[in-house]
């Protein structure tokens, strides 16, 4: 399906300097946000206790809290709304070895009098094994970008593999300034949506790569930047349909799935945008900058041919016995 028709392609790699000045403005302000303010990690990654209950009414949040304040071993515990009014979290940084294992009971027991609830959710985890997701999260986010450069580099060349693995770069690191930025808790979830945006984006960038490869192999004009615009230009239907149906998607559960995903689905939100930017404004200039040769690669294209003629032709030979 076209959604856009150009007679001529797009020049999109003359005004290539322009967005990465944008890109590299938008790094730094996203770099010193994490390095400055700081993730405000969950319980999965600092440690501690949530527990979540429900009212039958409104929540009395202040008689919560003044219960909650009146306990030596829960003193500095946050209380929040969740999702509606009736909902309440409290978090604290103790965890089993400071309040126990019957942490249900005791709030059942510290909040009889603010009123009928139920807890709903108790998570308890401590500093150790919160200490060790941070760890396995980052070798998962490494291990990850490491098996793409290895696949981009067998799939397509060297060049495209690192063009691909700084978009990558690119985009988690604008979407952890995001997170950063309106302070979302960093806890699995957010994990996760990290790197589902490096397989989306990754996606996003392999289909242009082959597009562009596609019109190293064909189109005649042998200029880089021109291959680049015209098969960009002939990508950005598809690219344009499948951002904004995931786009809305994912808004949807953005706004109605709840606060349990809240921060999930805004990350992702960030990575979409950020990654249909980066298939085409940063990975495809990468490629550019990094000096990639047309002719080089036709001239590599011609020599695998002719071996694979050469083999054709020795293997017919040799089934006709005159060799």
């Amino acid at each position: 399906m076209e959604v856009f028709k150009y007679k001529q392609p797009l020049s999109l790699m003359a005004k290539s300097k322009r967005f990465s000045i944008v890109s590299v403005v938008v790094l730094i302000i996203a770099v010193g946000l994490i390095f400055s303010k700081g993730f405000n990690y969950g319980i999965d990654f600092a440690g501690g206790t949530l527990i979540q209950i429900q009212y039958e009414g409104k929540a009395p949040i202040d008689k919560v809290r003044d219960a909650i304040d009146s306990v030596e071993t829960y003193q500095g515990a946050t209380v929040t709304f969740f999702g509606g009014e009736d909902e309440l979290v409290i978090k604290t940084k103790m965890s089993s070895e400071s309040l126990g294992d019957d942490v249900g009971d005791q709030i059942r027991t510290l909040l009889k009098d603010t009123g009928s609830f139920d807890v709903r959710r108790v998570d308890m985890v401590g500093a150790k094994v919160g200490s060790e997701l941070q760890e396995k999260g980052l070798m998962a986010m490494l291990l990850a970008i490491i098996g793409i450069l290895i696949y981009v580099s067998v799939r397509f060349e060297w060049r495209f593999a690192i063009a691909s693995v700084m978009a990558l770069m690119h985009d988690v690191t604008i979407a952890m300034g995001m997170i950063v930025l309106f302070s979302i808790e960093v806890n699995l979830d957010i994990l996760a949506a990290l790197l589902t945006i490096l397989g989306y984006s990754l996606n996003d960038t392999i289909i242009v790569f082959d597009r562009i490869r596609e019109g190293v192999r064909t189109i005649k004009n042998p200029d880089l930047a021109h291959i680049i615009d015209e098969s960009v230009t002939r990508t950005l239907s598809r690219t344009t349909l499948t951002s904004l149906t995931t786009f809305f998607v994912v808004l949807t559960l953005f706004i109605f799935g709840g606060e349990i995903i809240h921060g999930f689905s805004f990350t992702l939100l960030v990575g979409i945008v950020v990654g249909t930017y980066s298939s085409i404004f940063v990975a495809s200039p990468i490629l550019l900058w990094l000096g990639f040769s047309v002719r080089g690669f036709r001239e590599k294209e011609a020599m695998k041919l002719k071996r694979t003629k050469d083999k054709d032709k020795e293997r017919a030979m040799y089934e006709n016995g005159t060799i």
